[in-house]
C-alpha cells in the first residue's frame, strides 16, 4: 500500500516550458471567462521556472499574440527586435555571406529573447489566472488506473542514498492525480518516452531525429555590440557530410548568445560536438566578436529535428503530449517556441471542451484534429523534406532546401529519417579528429564550461544516468566505437578509467556534471544508457539571458 500523499486536480501539466505554460494559461482563460472552477497544476523539475530552459532564441511572437494579445502592456521580456540577418558559409579561413537570406530565416518582426525570462514572465501570468506552479518537483513515474489509463504522475522520492537505501532526510514522493495530464517535458522527456512504449504512440511514424545544441552567453566589448544582429553559419568546422551550423545573436546589454548545433545522425564516432563548437569560435570571422569580452554562462540541450513525419500519436487515455516532447520544431526556421506554444493552446482548448462538454471516454481525440486544422500543421508540413534532405550531405541538402522552398513543400513525396543511434561507423572505419587545445580566451574545456552552467545535484543520490547492462560500455562501445560517450557528452559525464595495475578499463559516470541535454540517451549506439530524473531541483540553473 502506497505511503505517498496525493493531490487531485482537473488538469496536471508536466513541465513549465513554453508549451506547458501556454496550455495552463489557455485553460484558465477559458474557465475564468465561463465562470467555471477548473484546477490546473504545473510541476517543473528545475529549481525554478526557466532554470532548465536553453534556447537560441529568436522568437516569433505569432502564438503569444494569440495567447496574450496585450503582452506588451503586461511587460513581456521581448525587448530586442531582430534588425539584420546574415547567413554565412564558412571555410577554414574565409567567410562568405550569402547574397540572399533563405525566407525561413528572415526574422523581420521577431525578437531576440531569453527563453528562461519569457517562461518566468509567463509563469507569473499563469499564477495571476489561478494556475498552481510547483518548481523543484521532478515527475518520476506515470501512474495508471485499473483500466490502464493515465491518472497522473508521482514525483520522485527525496533522500535516497547512492546505495538505494533511505537516508535520514528521506521524504516519499507525492502522487498528483488529474482527469487529464498534459506532458510538456521538452525534448526526449523521460516519462514521454515510456508513454511511447506503453501506448505504441510511435507506430507508423518516422523515428525522431535530434540535434545537440551547445550554447554560451557572452558579455562583449560595447564597441562590438550590435543589438538585433542575427548571424547563422554553415560549413566549417563541420565536414560536408555532417549536419550542423551556428547562431550568433546580439542582445541588449552588450550580451551575445552564441551556439552550435550538430545533427546527432553524425557518423564519425571520433567527433565531439563540444570541441567543434569551441573550434568554431576560433574562426577569423567569429573570434573578434569575443576578444575582449567574457563568457558568463554555458549550457547544452538536445533538439527534436524530425518534424512533420516524426510526430507521434499525441493522445492516449488520460493524457496528451505537447511541445518539443512531441517534436514541433521548425528546423529551417530554427524555431520551435511558437509552434510549441500553439500546440499547448490547442491542447488546452480540446481538453477544456472534453472536460466541460460531456465528452465520453478518457482520450481527448479532439486535440490532434484541432491541431491538424491549425497553422502548426501546415507550417511543419511545408518544410517536412528540408532536414532529411541533408542526409546526402551539405550541397545536396541546400539544393533540396531551395527546391522545397520554391515549391512551398508541395512535392508529392515525403523524405524519411533514421534513428540517430544507428548511424555511427566503427572507430576503425572513421578518420580520427585531432582538436586543438583550448586557448582560454575564446575556447575552453568542458569542466570549466559545466561550472558556468551552475549545475548541481545532491551528491548522495542514485545516479540518474543508468545502464541497462553494465558490461556493454566496455564490451561494445569501447571495443567497437572507441567509447563515443566520452565525446558526445558536452559535460564530461562519461570517462573511461584505466587502472595502473592493468586491470580491465571501466566506464565512470560523473552524474553530478550532467546538464540534462539527453544526448547520451539518444546517441548511445546500443541504447544502453537510460536517462531518468534526478531529485527535483537538480541539474543546471540557467540565468536570465540564457
Amino acid at each position: 500500500m502506497s505511503t505517498r500523499d496525493s493531490l487531485e486536480f482537473d488538469v496536471l501539466v508536466i513541465g513549465a516550458g513554453p508549451s506547458g505554460l501556454s496550455a495552463a494559461i489557455r485553460l484558465k482563460q477559458l474557465a475564468n471567462e465561463a465562470g467555471q472552477e477548473l484546477s490546473v497544476c504545473v510541476i517543473e523539475k528545475g529549481s525554478e521556472v526557466g532554470a532548465h530552459l536553453l534556447s537560441g532564441a529568436v522568437f516569433e511572437p505569432h502564438a503569444l499574440d494569440e495567447l496574450i494579445p496585450d503582452w506588451k502592456d503586461k511587460g513581456a521580456p521581448l525587448t530586442t527586435p531582430a534588425r539584420e540577418d546574415h547567413f554565412v558559409f564558412l571555410t577554414e579561413t574565409k567567410a562568405h555571406k550569402f547574397p540572399v537570406t533563405p525566407p525561413q530565416m528572415n526574422n523581420h518582426g521577431n525578437f531576440i529573447i531569453s527563453l528562461g525570462n519569457l517562461a518566468r514572465w509567463m509563469a507569473a501570468q499563469a499564477e495571476e489566472l489561478g494556475v498552481e506552479i510547483y518548481p523543484g518537483f521532478a515527475a518520476a513515474e506515470v501512474l495508471y488506473d485499473e483500466q490502464g489509463a493515465v491518472k497522473g504522475v508521482a514525483t520522485g522520492d527525496m533522500g535516497i542514498g547512492k546505495d538505494g537505501a533511505k537516508t535520514a532526510n528521506y521524504t516519499p514522493g507525492m502522487e498528483l492525480h488529474a482527469k487529464q495530464t498534459i506532458f510538456a517535458e521538452g525534448c526526449r522527456g523521460s516519462l514521454t518516452k515510456t508513454l511511447f512504449e506503453t501506448f505504441n504512440l510511435r507506430d507508423g511514424v518516422d523515428p525522431q531525429t535530434y540535434g545537440l545544441g551547445i550554447k554560451e552567453l557572452w558579455e562583449i566589448d560595447p564597441a562590438k555590440s550590435q543589438p538585433g544582429l542575427i548571424v547563422h553559419t554553415i560549413g566549417w568546422p563541420m565536414d560536408a557530410k555532417t549536419y550542423g551550423g551556428s547562431w550568433l545573436y546580439h542582445m541588449d546589454g552588450n550580451l551575445v548568445s552564441v551556439g552550435f548545433v550538430v545533427g546527432l545522425d553524425y557518423a564519425n564516432p571520433h567527433l565531439s560536438p563540444f570541441e567543434e563548437f569551441q573550434r568554431y569560435k576560433t574562426h577569423p570571422a567569429i573570434r573578434p566578436t569575443f576578444e575582449g569580452g567574457r563568457r558568463i554562462a554555458y549550457g547544452a540541450r538536445a533538439l527534436s529535428e524530425g518534424g512533420f513525419q516524426s510526430i507521434p500519436k499525441l493522445t492516449f487515455p488520460g493524457g496528451l503530449i505537447v511541445g518539443d516532447a512531441a517534436g514541433f520544431l521548425n528546423v529551417p526556421k530554427i524555431k520551435g517556441n511558437h509552434t510549441a506554444m500553439k500546440s499547448g493552446m490547442v491542447a488546452a482548448e480540446a481538453v477544456y471542451e472534453h472536460l466541460t462538454g460531456g465528452s465520453n471516454g478518457r482520450e481527448v481525440v479532439e486535440y490532434p484534429e484541432r491541431l491538424k486544422a491549425s497553422w502548426v500543421w501546415s507550417e511543419l508540413h511545408a518544410v517536412r523534406n528540408i532536414r532529411p534532405g541533408f542526409q546526402k550531405g551539405l550541397w545536396a541538402g541546400l539544393a533540396n532546401a531551395a527546391f522545397e522552398t520554391a515549391t512551398r513543400g508541395k512535392a508529392p513525396w515525403t523524405l524519411h529519417h533514421h534513428a540517430d543511434h544507428t548511424t555511427l561507423k566503427k572507430a576503425a572505419e572513421a578518420p580520427p579528429i585531432v582538436y586543438p587545445k583550448p586557448d582560454g580566451v575564446v575556447s575552453f574545456d568542458r569542466l570549466s564550461s559545466v561550472y558556468l552552467s551552475n549545475t548541481n545535484h545532491e551528491e548522495n543520490q542514485p545516479a540518474h544516468l543508468t545502464l541497462k547492462d553494465a558490461e556493454t560500455p566496455i564490451r561494445v562501445n569501447l571495443a567497437l566505437y572507441d567509447a563515443p560517450e566520452t565525446r558526445y557528452c558536452p559535460a564530461g559525464v562519461y570517462e573511461i578509467v584505466r587502472a595502473e595495475d592493468g586491470t580491465a578499463p571501466r566506464l565512470q559516470i560523473n552524474a553530478q556534471n550532467c546538464v540534462h541535454c539527453k544526448t547520451c540517451d539518444i546517441k548511445d549506439p546500443t541504447q544502453n544508457i537510460n536517462w531518468v530524473v534526478p531529485e527535483g531541483g537538480g541539474g543546471p540553473n540557467y540565468p536570465g539571458g540564457m
